[in-house]
């Protein structure tokens, strides 16, 4: 934690403000029912399903011309990039992480710090795509989140003193923590990061006001699952079976698969749905078969980590499509039945809906403009692949040198990357931030180090067109229509959050925040924050008024790996702050 000049008389002060503000614990009810809450959100997406929609229509069509900034807050010091953070308010209260393993607690009334909470990172850490950080978790009285250097930190969210810290892997093996937790059934579900770097994936459970592990799931096939029980280690059965089913030799050892972007929950069906990573290294000619569980949606039982069923979108992967995607749960109504869905927008430009209840494919199809690794979907949803030149050659072909380069669509960036879509339950669309993009892309030779990057493939990405590569979409999911899109001449890299006010929210890498008609597509607002936005907006109600929170600050992916994309955003400017806005209690009538 920072050196504090206030000492024990600013946590005093801050202790007694948030008792002042009607502090509460966080209780699994909370956390369950947070979707259909307009005064708190106490966990990231809004909802356990991760729907990201807001039951609220105060602001509305009508009346958004009129929101307006309540405050800002800035993240300080000169760590200003990347901040992708959604934020949590509970009790008057904001959480927000920042890149660098940050977090703060801010008063959402005036945007005064109450904390703030630096982890010690060490200098050797290796993410792959910046330092962000996208969230943390609340519960009981703490507030959780994960550090770039593979750690989880419980702090008293009332206070921001750590509680425990926990070492959830090895950082110099490559492993590290960016995405928020997720709390279900009163456990700390975690995913791990580093899937660049030959680790093995795998979904945990812990005791959140301990971290002591209560069950732990690796996503390769292979690896033994455990559960703990007074202290002991439990054997809980081989991922997938056995080894060697669907990797070649011992290339399960090093099978990557890391579930980094975190998971979602379906209270209906009792599964957490996590979705996977790419199988290391990307050179897919050393290790033919599916490489389970690699590129994946995986359901996995929250009691004790045993995975219920899966489904794969990109077998054998090739290109780095990683399946992390969220998987979002909706239910809708077809042929007098009501079908319980889950629907993902991946990186390998296919959208999928499948029945949540045991994984089957239900329909998919294309949701960007063009798709050359796959002439389409089989019945099963499994990828038609392009066998003349959609996967880059084998190096082995070319006497260990490179192999032949291919052009690919979309970029290994993706159709859709991390940032989370929204679904209304009005619409019934998905409203889904999107990428046109392509690359060249050539596999070589490699060998796995411990610690070192293990991809086997070179690239350049490239923009597919000369106008706009960033597409926000409406998707009808029954359909797979596209209801209506806005074009965005630098890559969308923010979330999504879509209200009954018949609103979509978004951020622009340009720097501003816009409200779209959920209905029509038509732009009815936007807000320049001064610098790229690649944060998730949110929205609650706080003394009568409607608020909208977003944190800004260019980073991310797309200027590290962006090849000649990087040369348009290469002028954004970086940044670090939560802007909060507000609809003024006189502006709530439809004007």
């Amino acid at each position: 934690m920072r050196s504090n000049p206030f000492g024990k008389q600013f946590a005093a002060s801050a202790l007694a403000l948030a008792v002042s503000l009607g502090a509460h614990a966080v209780t699994d009810e909370d956390i369950l029912n947070d979707q259909d809450t307009v005064d708190d959100i106490v966990s990231y997406g809004m909802g356990v399903q991760g729907q990201r929609f807001s039951p609220m229509d105060a602001l509305n069509t009508d009346n958004v011309k009129f929101l307006q900034p309540a405050w800002a807050f800035s993240f300080g010091g000169e760590k200003q990039r990347g901040q992708e953070s959604q934020p949590l308010v509970k009790d008057g209260v904001m959480y927000v992480t920042a890149s660098y393993s940050r977090a703060y607690a801010v008063d959402a009334r005036t945007g005064e710090e109450i904390w703030q909470y630096d982890a010690r990172l060490p200098d050797g850490i290796m993410p792959c795509c910046d330092v962000v950080n996208r969230g943390g978790a609340l519960y009981d009285d703490l507030f959780i989140f994960g550090t770039l250097d593979a750690k989880l930190v419980a702090l008293d969210k009332d206070s921001g003193k750590p509680v425990w810290i926990k070492k959830v892997a090895d950082y110099q093996a490559g492993y590290s923590m960016t995405a928020a937790p997720l709390i279900v059934k009163g456990k700390l579900i975690t995913g791990v990061s580093g899937g660049e770097f030959g680790i093995v994936g795998r979904v945990e459970a812990r005791d959140p006001r301990t971290g002591d592990l209560l069950w732990t799931r690796p996503t390769v096939e292979g690896h033994m699952g455990y559960v703990y029980k007074d202290g002991k280690k439990i054997e809980n059965g081989i991922s997938g079976g056995e080894a060697g089913k669907t990797w070649p030799g011992d290339m399960w050892k090093t099978g990557g698969a890391a579930p980094w972007l975190g998971g979602t929950y379906d209270p209906d069906t009792d599964s957490l749905f996590f979705g996977t990573g790419n199988p290391a290294p990307w050179n897919s000619h050393l290790r033919p078969g599916d490489n389970l569980f690699s590129s994946s949606r995986v359901a996995i039982d929250p009691d004790d980590g045993s995975i219920k069923w899966h489904f794969q979108t990109t077998p054998n992967d090739g290109w780095d499509y990683d399946g992390v995607n969220e998987l979002i749960s909706f239910d809708y109504e077809e042929d007098g039945k009501t079908i319980k869905a889950a629907a993902t927008a991946d990186r390998n430009g296919f959208f999928y809906v499948l029945n949540r209840e045991n994984g089957d494919f239900i329909r998919g199809f294309p949701f960007v403009d063009k798709i050359t690794w796959a002439e389409g979907l089989n019945e099963d949803g499994s990828p038609i692949y392009n066998t003349e030149n959609g996967r880059p050659g084998n190096p082995a072909d070319e006497d260990g040198e490179k192999g032949e380069t291919v052009v690919a669509f979309p970029a290994f960036l993706g159709g859709k990357n991390w940032m989370p879509m929204a679904y209304s339950q009005d619409t019934g669309l998905f409203y889904v931030p999107s990428n046109e993009w392509s690359m060249d892309i050539w596999n070589e030779p490699v060998s796995y180090k411990k610690g070192a990057a293990y991809l086997g493939a070179g690239f350049t990405i490239k923009p597919a067109n000369d106008d706009f590569i960033g597409v926000l979409r409406a998707i009808d999911p029954k359909t797979g229509e596209e209801v209506w899109r806005y074009n965005n001449t630098a890559p969308l890299w923010g979330g999504v959050l879509a209200t009954a006010g018949n609103l979509v929210f978004t951020g622009t890498p340009e720097g501003y925040l816009k409200a779209f008609d959920a209905r029509t597509g038509e732009e009815l607002y936007k807000f320049n924050t001064g610098t790229g936005i690649v944060g998730t907006p949110v929205t609650w109600e706080m003394d009568g008024e409607q608020y909208v929170s977003i944190s800004t600050g260019w980073g991310g992916a797309v200027p590290l790996w962006g090849g000649e994309v990087a040369k348009v955003v290469k002028d954004f400017n970086q940044g670090g702050t939560v802007w909060t806005f507000k609809l003024p209690k006189d502006r709530v009538a439809s004007n």
